[in-house]
């Protein structure tokens, strides 16, 4: 296991989180690199034999660190935004195996990606196709596009993360797709090189995402008959992780099922996991500042907050709370909720958890590799936290904590 306890100690790999925390401080993010590694491993494993390609999402974890590790592996890349580009290519990724997701591409992110040699633009409705035939033809290069197709597929998933129903703002609608790839393949400035979609997030069942690989597999064949030839097929990614007590099919499964619903067609199949790859691979750790017991409820508040890990809050979700060291016998256990110092009632990380704990003790909030730092903020003028990857017994700073100086560097006050 990544983080399991060694000699009564909470461990990365084997490196014990109090080391870590009294050489980085907290709040503080702590990947395990095997973990990632082994992760990515069970889809190249899932894929062997197959023409395919896992293009990890950017947006679940964007520290270079992580994206060069993942390149090396030979991952390809799957963005939303102009600064996500410049990070996989910061890190050693390639353009040309990157996909540009995302529905609000401004005109100097196209210009961005295109001049990079992007690998593929994921369309995601018909003014965004017209946008990126303008901007290739003025600088005189054919686009490689897709378009992100709606399968209208329920995810079964919370609400915020559920993006592949007809009401969502993300793709096109599935009965739109055929007249825009028409449309497309009028244009002499943009290549046609796949198609794609993306139902939601935290799927635990595959058979949402064996559903949706089969509507784009009809879906091609049509295109086909119709003369319009795809390279790729792009299942999405959004494969669920236990948080709790949930029991999700493997990554083996969901692969598995995506290339059956496929079947003997030869385009190259994209897998686009986040989560999957990175989601256990990180925890948050934090330090007690105070026990503070209250009539109608006790409160453990640590020195990490909703700016750091804003995903309970904005999700209801649920992370495990374990404490560094195990607990001794002369430390009562009680239920507390685990809050931080940010002037919000909704600042919590963890509600109504038995725990043992006395100030200065360390927490680890589990399952944080996910959509944690990528998501934090300085609200309240707090920095944010430090990064440390984990190799074994060694630990990385891979982004430092930052100063409070730096929070408003770029401002200024007037004459």
């Amino acid at each position: 296991m990544a983080f399991d306890y060694r000699n009564g100690v909470l461990c990365a790999e084997e490196a014990p989180l109090d080391d870590i925390a009294r050489h980085f401080g907290t709040p503080c993010y702590v990947y395990s690199q095997r973990t990632i590694s082994s992760a990515y491993g069970e889809f190249s494993q899932a894929l062997a034999g197959h023409d395919a390609r896992v293009c990890y999402s950017v947006k679940a974890n964007s520290n270079l660190a992580i994206l060069a590790l993942l390149a090396k592996l030979g991952a390809g890349f799957d963005i939303v935004s102009g600064g996500e580009l410049a990070r996989v290519l910061a890190a050693g990724g390639e353009a040309a195996k990157t996909l540009f997701s995302g529905v609000g591409k401004s005109e100097a992110e196209v210009d961005f990606a295109l001049s990079r040699g992007i690998g593929c633009i994921n369309v995601e409705s018909a003014p965004e196709l017209e946008r990126v035939a303008a901007i290739a033809r003025r600088l005189g290069r054919r686009a490689p596009i897709a378009l992100r197709v709606n399968p209208d597929i329920d995810a079964r998933t919370h609400p915020y993360i559920s993006t592949g129903l007809r009401e969502t703002k993300f793709g096109v609608a599935y009965a739109d797709a055929e007249r825009l790839y028409r449309e497309a393949a009028k244009k002499h400035e943009l290549e046609i090189v796949g198609i794609g979609c993306h139902i939601g997030s935290l799927l635990n069942n595959a058979a949402p995402f064996v559903a949706a690989a089969e509507r784009l597999g009809a879906l091609v064949d049509r295109l086909q008959a119709a003369g319009i030839a795809l390279r790729h097929i792009d299942v999405g990614g959004g494969i669920g992780i236990r948080y709790k007590d949930e029991t999700p099919q493997s990554i083996g499964e969901f692969v598995r099922g995506a290339l059956s619903a496929l079947g003997r067609r030869r385009q190259q199949v994209i897998f686009d996991p986040g989560r999957s790859i990175v989601g256990n691979a990180g925890v948050l750790l934090t330090r007690v500042e105070y026990v503070k017991l209250g009539e109608a409820r006790n409160f453990m508040v640590v020195d990490a907050a909703m700016n750091d890990l804003i995903r309970a809050p904005l999700y209801s979700a649920w992370h495990e709370v374990r404490t560094v060291k195990q607990t001794e016998a002369s430390v009562e256990q009680a239920v507390y909720d685990v809050v931080g110092p940010v002037c919000e009632s909704a600042d919590f990380l963890a509600k109504e958890r038995r725990l043992a704990a006395r100030e200065g003790d360390l927490l680890a909030i589990m399952s944080a590799g996910a959509y944690g730092m990528v998501m934090s903020s300085n609200y309240n003028s707090r920095p944010r936290a430090a990064e440390v990857l984990v190799d074994g017994t060694a630990s990385h700073l891979v982004r430092r904590r930052e100063h409070v100086a730096e929070l408003f560097a770029l401002e200024t006050i007037p004459a």
